[in-house]
């Protein structure tokens, strides 16, 4: 076989025509089956156990943390240790999810006979309803069966790219079934980009000082300077007699004021009436995109109309939400 570039094109796309018919052929044999298996499963009192060896079991891997992340509670159980213990993890009220493209793989048979001894459903992903694990199923997800991408059609490629998207459809279908939302999704993704784009600011504020630097509106120009300092985000809020905010002095605002004033005045004076301000409820997604477009790099947070947090650009951005 040639090599090169353009021989290695011709292979990238060769693979990708092959997976795509895969799908294709997976899309159309779906049946009354999938569903069945989604009820089963929202059906299902416990965790859904995911079980699968060599590369279905990566697959399973996955399949298992994406059912777990968006709503249906799950793990990955490795056949091999399920024989020597972990079969105590099945319970009675869990369904297990078997995969095997061959349906032959003979480390299943241990967890197999104990899900029939033990009344525990089993929802087999497998290309053959005649195999071994097509068999004992009480469900029945099919591959279809299609050529590896593999030059020598051994290595699972096209097998292991419908079962992973199998196991997405079946995720997907489940947060349907199941109403999963954005809170939903949020709740359980608490780092990292994901989570941290679905944070409030309530979620924000839980570790920080929860108290913002504060001055009276008739506060003078030294009360003033000392808030902004102790404060250390480079502005002060400033409310009224009952506590409800009317605006911010920034540094920026003390020291323009200081430059054009002839003599000392109070806060009310030096303030930029109102100011962007956020709600314990926003999303902190939203409050970067508009800190962004405004470019400002502060805000205070009201409840009831009296500050009770803020938020700061320099801290956004040390906490990776920017």
């Amino acid at each position: 076989m040639s090599s090169g570039p353009e021989n290695d094109l011709e292979t990238a796309r060769r693979v990708v025509q092959i997976e795509r018919e895969a799908l294709d052929a997976l899309s159309i044999s779906l049946d009354a089956n999938f569903s069945a298996a989604v009820d089963v499963i929202v059906g299902c009192a416990g965790y859904l156990i995911v079980a699968g060896v060599g590369k279905s079991g990566h697959i399973g891997q996955k399949i298992a943390a994406t059912m777990a992340s968006t709503g249906t509670p799950s793990f990955f159980l490795h056949p091999t240790e399920a024989s020597h213990g972990d079969l105590g993890m099945v319970r009675p009220d869990s369904v297990v999810l078997a995969i095997s493209y061959s349906g032959e793989t003979r480390e299943l048979i241990d967890l197999l006979r104990y899900c029939r001894s033990h009344n525990v459903k089993l929802i087999a992903m497998t290309r053959s309803a005649d195999s071994l694990l097509g068999r004992n199923a009480d469900i029945l997800l099919a591959l279809p069966e299609h050529e590896e991408a593999c030059p020598n059609g051994l290595a699972p490629t096209s097998s292991t790219t419908m079962t992973l998207v199998m196991g997405d459809a079946l995720a997907v279908a489940l947060m349907a079934r199941r109403g999963f939302s954005r809170e939903d999704f949020g709740a359980r993704h608490p780092g990292g980009k994901l989570g941290k784009a679905l944070h409030t600011v309530a979620d924000y504020l839980m570790s920080r000082d929860a108290s913002p630097p504060v001055v009276n509106q008739d506060a003078g120009l030294q009360d003033v300077i000392q808030a902004i300092a102790e404060g250390r985000q480079g502005c002060v809020a400033v409310v009224d007699e009952d506590g409800r905010y009317i605006g911010i002095v920034t540094d920026g605002d003390l020291r323009r004021y200081m430059q054009d004033a002839s003599e000392a005045g109070t806060a009310r004076e030096m303030m930029t009436r109102g100011g962007k301000t956020f709600a314990k409820g926003d999303r902190i997604a939203l409050v970067v995109d508009v800190m962004t477009k405004l470019r400002i790099s502060n805000g205070f947070v009201l409840e009831d109309g009296t500050p009770v947090g803020i938020i700061h650009t320099k801290d956004l951005l040390e906490e990776g939400y920017i």
